[in-house]
């Protein structure tokens, strides 16, 4: 029922309890006041993590969105400031949950350039083959939920089918679905094992017939475009002005990619296309992602030729900087428990040399000193920009790390795409957008 529980300088305050939205409604309208504020959250459902919407809401039509963080807050950030810097990768891949691989090079991008140093070139396109592999993950997602809060369940079945393909590879490199703190300072916590690049060709087909399947269902399907064209709209010059990057931005139809604009990790090696739209919607934005898909197939499978080429060389190829000061754990790889140090390391520091496991020791417990100074690194996350500041007072921890998450930016827009438009649709546009909320909240 709703009641007016008492009214302020003349305008009735309303407070509804159980009933239906028709309820509600009606007895607005039978008060001659139909604008009425609403929660949409902080649950998790259709808003992709713990996030509260506070609707201003005349009938059917939104006239106020405000959005309400906080609720997922997990003081990542913080608790990086008393961590070496190496276990700051562990905290950071738990930001954004769903594609973490871009805040462990981001992060140890930002490391490696107050060391003064450079990864060796198999470690970087390992860190490239991940990105774009967890791009595809990312936005398989973003997809596949979007469909699914529309009522559309196969299109979450399809999506997280592609998705898990592509963990199974993350698996495989590193032990680990998610949150992998695989990406370490200086390079890898170890090689890619022995028929990893076969592993990823056999997938890529596999993956690929489910996001045919998943584009199938969307690009002509009346429903799916009755729901989303038109809907969620966000010029050019807002999306500018609000800071939003990534597919949002680029639906609006400025092709900015860091990729292109600001190259890292080698990328101004790769052959690969910026895809954009200019209808600046809901569908525009799905149908953008399909597009990168296709394109972060494309950056793999050079690397992959790249990988396969060093393999047959017959060389050695390091993925760690050859400084016994910041490599940790020393000489990391596989061993007879399926995980830890190689046996001939730990047969070294155990039974051989005193200097390695004193060496060992105070590496892994004290961590490595980093000069003082501070620095920015930004890279092209699947959601937009993700930016890195990092401070150093020359100690083994950070004295500040913060993240520029484009989820936390991006959510701004919700207001402009939004407001005007029917309370149904802001599902729709909060799909769009793809927050994760881990990010947000760090």
């Amino acid at each position: 029922m709703t009641t007016i529980e008492e009214e302020l300088d003349g305008v009735p305050t309303f407070t509804a309890t159980g009933g239906d939205w028709a309820s509600i409604a009606e007895e607005a309208a039978r008060l001659g006041e139909e604008r009425i504020v609403v929660n949409m959250g902080p649950q998790h459902p259709s808003t992709h993590g713990v996030l509260r919407l506070i609707l201003e809401i005349d009938g059917e039509t939104v006239r106020e969105v405000r959005v309400g963080i906080g609720y997922l807050h997990t003081g990542i950030e913080k608790n990086m400031e008393y961590r070496t810097w190496t276990q700051g990768v562990t905290f950071c891949t738990r930001m954004d949950y769903v594609a973490p691989f871009f805040q462990e090079v981001g992060y140890c991008l930002g490391v490696e350039k107050l060391l003064g140093v450079e990864v060796p070139e198999r470690a970087t396109l390992v860190r490239v083959l991940l990105m774009e592999l967890q791009r595809i993950a990312s936005h398989l997602v973003a997809i596949a939920t979007g469909g699914n809060e529309l009522g559309a369940t196969t299109m979450m079945i399809e999506g997280f089918q592609g998705r898990e393909e592509i963990l199974k590879i993350f698996e495989l490199i590193s032990g680990l679905r998610m949150n992998h703190a695989y990406v370490r300072p200086g390079g890898l916590a170890q090689d890619i094992p022995p028929g990893t690049v076969d592993a990823v060709r056999d997938m890529i087909p596999r993956m690929q017939q489910h996001v045919k399947h998943l584009r199938m269902l969307v690009a002509a399907n009346p429903i799916f475009k009755g729901r989303s064209v038109g809907i969620g709209h966000l010029p050019l010059a807002t999306a500018l002005a609000l800071g939003v990057t990534g597919p949002v931005l680029r639906s609006a139809g400025l092709p900015f990619d860091l990729r292109k604009d600001d190259p890292y990790c080698g990328y101004e090696t790769y052959e690969f296309d910026v895809p954009t739209s200019t209808d600046s919607d809901v569908y525009s934005r799905v149908m953008l992602r399909f597009a990168e898909i296709d394109e972060s197939v494309r950056i793999v499978r050079q690397v992959l030729d790249r990988l396969e080429k060093q393999d047959k060389s017959g060389q050695s190829h390091p993925v760690m900087v050859d400084d016994p000061g910041i490599a940790w754990p020393a000489q990391l790889a596989i061993g007879p428990d399926g995980q830890g140090n190689s046996a001939a390391h730990i047969r070294e520091i155990m039974g051989e040399s005193m200097e390695s496991l004193i060496h060992h020791f105070k590496l892994v417990t004290e961590g490595f000193r980093v000069p003082a100074g501070q620095v920015h690194t930004e890279v092209e996350h699947a959601k937009g920009v993700l930016g890195v500041h990092l401070v150093s007072d020359g100690a083994t921890r950070p004295y500040r790390a913060h993240f520029r998450d484009p989820s936390f930016t991006n959510l701004q827009a919700l207001s402009a795409m939004c407001e005007g438009g029917q309370i149904a649709d802001v599902v729709v546009s909060v799909a769009s957008i793809d927050p994760v909320l881990g990010g947000v909240d760090r």
